[in-house]
């Protein structure tokens, strides 16, 4: 394959160009970055897990349970979830039902959210604080899921997995979210880490081979 060499390692901007040339899927393939990190995951202090919203989006549509109370209802469907209500919700996810991206609640009802665990928790829908899907402020909360904001966690090998965009996307806004990325994993460099903490960066699309990103290009 001309356009690419496996053992070459390409800035941020090359990197988006050769994902988009070698991505052959006859649908809009979504655009992924693995960040490995030199970190141990299986120590508390250097779990690293954020929240970003990029600039320009995921390019998918993303589906959202608004788990609340009546009082909130009306907040969650303005913002623009895709589904709202309570135990109607409840019982159809304990009947198997798990046909959406993100389930935003609030605090008052999490001891019912929290019997839905053992569904929710192994597909990663589980509500969480720290990912801002366990809040007050729903409709804040669905507003800023709908324009782009994911969320990312460390893997036990020490890899960030999360995807910046569509190959439909022009170049530039796949650098840019992808910059944004990196930028917020890099802000939250543990103390406890040692050594280097961005090992390496590799971009693919949901077909094509991993495209290795220079570190230094991405990490400026």
């Amino acid at each position: 394959m001309a356009k690419f060499d496996r053992n070459a390692v390409y800035t941020l901007p090359e990197a988006a160009d050769v994902v988009k040339k070698i991505s052959y899927t006859k649908f809009d393939a979504s655009v992924d970055l693995d960040i490995r990190l030199g970190v141990d995951p299986r120590k508390a202090n250097q779990m690293v897990r954020g929240v970003v919203t990029l600039p320009h989006g995921t390019g998918k549509t993303v589906r959202v349970l608004a788990l609340c109370g009546p009082d909130k209802e009306d907040e969650a469907k303005e913002a623009g979830a895709d589904y709202v209500g309570l135990d109607e919700y409840v019982e159809k996810i304990k009947g198997g039902w798990t046909d959406v991206d993100v389930v935003i609640t609030t605090p008052n009802v999490m001891p019912k959210v929290g019997a839905l665990g053992r569904i929710l928790g192994p597909r990663g829908l589980m509500p969480n604080p720290k990912a801002g899907t366990v809040t007050m402020d729903i409709g804040k909360a669905v507003k800023d899921i709908k324009a782009g904001k994911i969320d990312f966690k460390v893997d036990k090998f020490g890899i960030i997995h999360a995807a910046i965009g569509k190959v439909s996307f022009d170049n530039q806004k796949i650098v840019e979210n992808a910059k944004e990325l990196i930028q917020t994993i890099m802000r939250l460099k543990p103390a406890a880490a040692k050594g280097t903490y961005v090992r390496s960066i590799y971009m693919s699309s949901t077909m094509s081979p991993g495209v290795q990103v220079e570190t230094k290009s991405a990490t400026l």
